[in-house]
């Protein structure tokens, strides 16, 4: 993020991490498994039962991992940010799932055609590492969206160790490094190995130790994707 952001910062409690936008997370193995989406379909109807426009949803995005497969890692960003930005609507979880925080999986919010801003990050994050994407190069990134004061979640892509990163986001179509997002300030970040804090590579928490991205991975497992641990 900004070089001016990269202040100390005191870890803010897990618990207390979410503020209606929460981080979560995909392992390297796992997130590279075969998605059978002819499974993942007909557990959705067996749930949900006539899956109407949602069904067109989670086939687009079938679609889009396949169309993105050759795509270069900066087109892969491009690609998959346009695709969710595109497909669903901003709503926040008070209203979609009458919780303050609540997690959806990627066929949740495809099911509902809505989300806030941490399933747009999760979506992203999950689309880009099936796409072969090293967990290593992406962040999803708990921030403070200055403009509206309050807590947001975007999704952070990392070149090299020590790039400065690019933003992915649901407020702007547009992919901008960091230094140019100076309505963001980061507050930490997570990735399949672990937390961190702004401009830190080291990590400073497991994930595996996130209750909520354990719940994630039992609803996904039972949707039919193969997670493995995570």
């Amino acid at each position: 993020m900004p070089a001016r952001q990269y202040l100390p910062l005191k870890l803010i409690p897990l618990k207390r991490a979410a503020f209606g936008c929460s981080a979560l997370l995909f392992g390297l193995a796992s997130a590279l498994a075969n998605w059978d989406f002819g499974v993942i379909l007909q557990n959705a109807e067996t749930r949900y039962g006539n899956l109407g426009a949602a069904k067109q949803r989670i086939q687009a995005w079938e679609a889009q991992i396949k169309a993105s497969g050759s795509s270069s890692e900066r087109d892969k960003l491009t690609e998959v940010n346009r695709f969710f930005n595109r497909q669903i609507r901003f709503t926040d979880d008070i209203r979609l799932w009458k919780q303050n925080d609540y997690w959806a999986t990627p066929i949740e919010m495809l099911i509902k055609g809505e989300g806030d801003c941490e399933d747009y990050s999760i979506a992203k994050y999950f689309t880009l590492r099936r796409l072969g994407i090293p967990s290593d190069k992406l962040r999803i990134t708990y921030v403070k969206a200055l403009n509206y004061n309050q807590a947001h979640m975007v999704l952070t892509y990392y070149a090299s160790p020590g790039a400065e990163p690019l933003v992915l986001d649901n407020l702007i179509n547009e992919i901008k490094p960091a230094s140019q997002r100076k309505d963001l300030l980061p507050v930490y970040a997570f990735n399949a190995e672990g937390l961190y804090l702004p401009g830190s590579t080291s990590r400073k928490s497991d994930s595996k130790k996130l209750s909520r991205w354990q719940d994630i991975l039992k609803k996904m497992r039972t949707e039919g994707f193969a997670i493995g641990e995570g």
